[in-house]
């Protein structure tokens, strides 16, 4: 795989459909960095679906939703603030329907809370598909944009197949496994990172130098030395 997705004709240009789904196929061969994996299906999206200006992945693990490789930190917002509030067209994609598409956010009632967030936040329109395999429900792959009315049934169709091939590409065993340890390991990470900060005054890079340090040290992994700091400071020792 290259490190850099380039737009590919659209569905009505000369190559067609099945040219761009073949070359976007080959473009999520899975990689041993599964994250990044994931970081290509959301770019390669925010590149293929007409009308989409950036996207997400809302990922389910133990009845519960995060945001993973959101394109930017307002995709993050948005993601998370579908979960909190249980209410959105992504959370809706996850648990009633494969496939939620709005027209004019500030005009749909179907999601009052969120809705008011998002124009807040510029976003006028989105487009949310399942990711599903026949066994398991993986998350949902979350399109926005700025523009009232941008996905139309077009949008839609190209969509739908994109999103089967990312959620194949989601799908392994392995590959889910890899992917909520590494999300694991992040949030594990993080919170260590803020103990050392508020112990010792230090910004969040110094933070994460000190982590590093004390797991060479002592000669553990990171995420073991994270996983320590987090449960001694929990225990109040």
């Amino acid at each position: 795989m290259t490190d850099e997705l380039t737009p590919v004709a659209g569905p009505g240009e000369p190559e067609g459909l099945a040219g761009v789904l073949s070359k976007i196929a080959r473009s999520l061969e899975p990689e041993p960095d599964v994250e990044r994996t994931v970081e290509q299906i959301v770019a390669a999206t925010a590149l293929t679906v007409p009308g989409a200006e950036q996207a997400g992945i809302s990922f389910v693990e133990r009845g519960e939703m995060r945001s993973v490789a959101p394109s930017n930190d307002l995709v993050a917002k948005l993601d998370q603030w579908q979960h909190e509030l249980r209410e959105g067209p992504c959370v809706d994609a996850i648990l009633d329907g494969p496939v939620y598409r709005t027209g004019d956010l500030v005009r749909d009632d179907r999601w009052p809370r969120f809705a008011e967030r998002a124009t807040r936040a510029g976003i006028r329109s989105m487009l949310c598909f399942r990711l599903f395999t026949s066994k398991t429900v993986i998350g949902a792959l979350n399109l926005y944009s700025s523009v009232p009315g941008a996905f139309d049934a077009e949008a839609e169709r190209v969509g739908e197949l994109f999103a089967a091939h990312a959620a194949i590409a989601l799908a392994g065993s392995r590959g889910l496994e890899q992917l909520q340890n590494a999300l694991r390991t992040r949030d594990v990470i993080g919170m260590a990172k803020g103990i050392l900060m508020q112990r010792h005054g230090v910004g969040p890079d110094r933070a994460f130098e000190l982590l590093v340090q004390a797991s060479q040290h002592a000669n553990i992994k990171l995420r073991d030395a994270a996983e320590w700091l987090v449960n001694e400071s929990s225990s109040g020792r």
